[in-house]
């Protein structure tokens, strides 16, 4: 299989970029600096070029308050941009996969999503991935979209956000013997390793289309996650939970925003569970 990924520097995309050259894949993979997803031109001349299979989309801008902030750039990045190249890979006949995020959802549904509930966003992050996936769906019968929640991995996490939730903890821990952490939130945190092995398995599936969940096996609050962590490192931080009822300043966030996996189970994708995930993470940081 030929892949071209767009946005190989992230904590996901580096991880795609390594499974994909170890399934000996064909891989041409671009960071921003190279390749920027809102250059539509320079993309086509590339797909053009190289005639992939299958087009990776694991960018975008997906820093809550920046996107609060610069709304513009959202809908930049994260939706219109994606016209003129999904367009393109329609007309060329190559498959085009697009991560979104469970922010399309306002987590008040009060039990986990499934890939056909309707989206719901309450801040700009997630209103942008909710048009990024209309667009993607609307202008290629075949693209696919991968919904994914508390994305983390690598050893130093996402540039963009100055690491990850877990390495986070892991700093505060090694300061602080208490630290209070939001209880409402519910998430099923993804390891980047188990996602990206997950999308690859899902790719190369054939005559497959449309949204996807692909998220750890389970669900737990930020609080029982950093509680997690802190025990399987050995550190004797206490976790206190605490209700910020879904704000992380003045943004809201989703309460209860877990996926589940429906569609991908039924072909034989199954992730991990996220205690399991946390376990083998914290052992890559030793």
């Amino acid at each position: 299989m030929k892949i071209l990924l767009i946005g190989k520097n992230g904590q996901l995309g580096s991880e795609i970029d390594k499974q994909s050259v170890e399934r000996g894949y064909n891989v041409h993979s671009f960071g921003h600096e190279e390749l920027d997803i809102t250059d539509s031109e320079k993309v086509k001349r590339e797909i053009e070029s190289f005639a992939p299979d299958v087009v990776i989309n694991a960018s975008a801008l997906h820093v809550v308050p920046q996107c609060e902030e610069k709304p513009e750039k959202a809908f930049l990045v994260n939706a219109i941009s994606l016209k003129p190249i999904v367009q393109f890979c329609s007309e060329k006949n190559v498959k085009f996969v697009h991560y979104s995020t469970d922010y399309v959802f306002d987590g008040l549904k009060g039990s986990t999503y499934v890939e056909e509930d309707k989206p719901s966003p309450v801040q700009m992050y997630g209103i942008s991935k909710a048009a990024g996936e209309y667009v993607a769906l609307a202008y290629s019968k075949t693209s696919i979209i991968i919904r994914s929640n508390g994305v983390y991995g690598g050893k130093h996490g996402s540039m963009a956000k100055k690491g990850n939730f877990a390495l986070n903890i892991l700093e505060q821990a090694r300061k602080e013997k208490i630290i209070e952490v939001a209880k409402e939130q519910i998430v099923n945190p993804t390891y980047t390793v188990d996602l990206a092995k997950a999308s690859l398995d899902l790719i190369e599936h054939k005559n497959i289309s449309g949204i996807y969940h692909l998220a750890s096996e389970g669900y737990c609050s930020w609080a029982e996650f950093a509680q997690e962590i802190v025990k399987d490192k050995g550190l004797p931080t206490k976790i206190i939970p605490v209700n910020r009822e879904g704000m992380a300043g003045k943004l809201r966030r989703p309460f209860f925003s877990a996926l589940a996996n429906i569609k991908a189970k039924k072909l034989g994708v199954i992730l991990p569970t996220w205690q399991d995930a946390i376990k083998r993470y914290i052992l890559t940081l030793n």
